[in-house]
């Protein structure tokens, strides 16, 4: 295991993410004296060509011949959506544009960086993310059972068990 203190976090985001997950990233950091936030978006339509020791990858679209930029707008998005979030904190970040398979991306950036933990947001409820996740498992489970860091889960969605009309509390 790898000390808390001083020592980054790798942090898993997605687009349209809840802001939630980067402001307890934000107060995780604050509280154990991280030395800095490795965000990282891990694009399922791309694949890894190589990968860097200091966990930055280089990738393709999943069709090589065909001309796909459109990554390129969605890490500006990602970069510019997490200034606006973090520059005001003084917390030490860095943005990683990753591909692949998630739990193995993120966990090589772990490796690269040295983090000490994973910060990720739970999924929102729905029966369609249910089935999902049936399926192919949560981020959250998959790298809790493959790798020694511990994982911190965000949750981006109250549950209030005593409402009988929320879809979770049934």
């Amino acid at each position: 295991m790898v000390p808390f203190a001083g020592h980054p976090a790798v942090v898993g985001i997605e687009p349209g993410q809840s802001e939630l997950v980067v402001l307890a990233a934000v107060d995780w950091a604050l509280a154990v004296g991280a030395s800095a936030l490795h965000f990282a978006y891990v694009d399922p339509d791309r694949v890894v060509v190589a990968e860097g020791r200091d966990g930055s990858v280089r990738h393709e679209g999943l069709e090589p011949d065909a001309a796909d930029d459109g990554w390129r707008d969605t890490e500006a998005d990602l970069r510019a959506r997490l200034a606006a979030l973090l520059d005001p904190t003084g917390v030490r970040w860095a943005f990683h544009y990753l591909a692949g398979r998630p739990d193995r991306a993120l966990t090589h950036l772990a490796r690269a960086v040295d983090a000490s933990v994973f910060i990720v947001g739970a999924r929102h409820p729905g029966a369609a993310r249910r089935i999902a996740e049936l399926f192919a498992g949560s981020l959250a489970a998959h790298l809790a059972q493959h790798q020694h860091r511990p994982v911190l889960t965000i949750p981006i969605a109250v549950v209030d068990w005593a409402d009988p009309s929320d879809e979770w509390a049934k």
